[in-house]
């Protein structure tokens, strides 16, 4: 598939991690987050919303899944979110996630899916893909920052569509790759991350050179940036990742969501 026929779907970010998009006659979207700039407790760190997001629940019509990477932290679903949720048929996201969040929610494993049926017929596989939220080990993550699911969604006649959740790893996007490359369109959450109270001040989400490297990875034909502004936790922004994907060679696979 060409570089323009992966462009065929158009992908609305909305600010943070929040995008819209259809696939196969469904609508899907990502991390829902629509309140306000302010601060926001959390288990860990207080995080700041620095700006508003560019849409809100009543701009988006029906919405048919929500792809969540977590549920715990309220840069990825806050209360508007959470609101939003019980007007979705399905959420998919973490095991743990799932068990917070109710009967509308189904938990993706590592490499578990689901087959969703498409309004034209066929299917569409949402297949659970593994996303660590910092430097390290798995095991050793977890338990500060929580499980985190990423989602490959592929039909037949279909593009091979990667969204990362807030992963640090690109071992994880290797394996990925080994399973689903090349990507026709990855949403990757960048922005560089970092809090000093947390693993010594080391990304907890890829920075902008990481996120072109994952590109290469993927041998991904088109890029959609995500959750790399509107927070004061983000170190790295727009023109970071521009200058590094130029640098890596692949500035023309950038695509920013807002034509949508």
């Amino acid at each position: 598939m060409s570089l323009h026929d992966a462009q065929q779907f158009p992908v609305r970010v909305l600010g943070g991690p929040t995008a819209l998009f259809e696939y196969g006659g469904l609508r899907f979207l990502t991390d829902p987050t629509f309140d306000g700039p302010g601060d926001y407790p959390s288990s860990g760190p207080v995080l700041t919303k620095t700006a508003p997001s560019a849409g809100n629940p009543s701009d988006l019509g029906t919405v048919d899944v929500v792809l969540l990477s977590h549920d715990e932290h309220a840069d990825n679903l806050d209360k508007s979110g959470r609101a939003l949720l019980a007007d979705v048929p399905l959420t998919l996201t973490t095991p743990g996630g799932a068990e917070r969040l109710g009967e509308k929610a189904k938990a993706l494993t590592d490499w578990g899916s689901v087959e969703l049926n498409r309004p034209d017929g066929g299917t569409i596989t949402v297949t659970g893909v593994p996303a660590i939220h910092g430097p390290g080990a798995r095991e050793e993550i977890e338990p500060i920052t929580g499980q985190v699911v990423g989602f490959v969604l592929t039909g037949e006649d279909l593009p091979t569509v990667y969204v990362s959740g807030d992963n640090a790893s690109l071992d994880a996007v290797k394996e990925i790759a080994e399973r689903f490359a090349p990507v026709d369109t990855a949403l990757l959450f960048a922005g560089a991350p970092r809090f000093p109270v947390l693993f010594d001040g080391a990304l907890i989400v890829l920075d902008s050179a990481q996120a072109a490297e994952a590109t290469r990875i993927l041998g991904a034909r088109r890029v959609v940036p995500a959750h790399y502004d509107s927070w004061a936790h983000f170190t790295e922004g727009r023109d970071e990742l521009e200058a590094a994907f130029t640098a890596a060679g692949l500035a023309d696979r950038l695509d920013w969501g807002r034509h949508a």
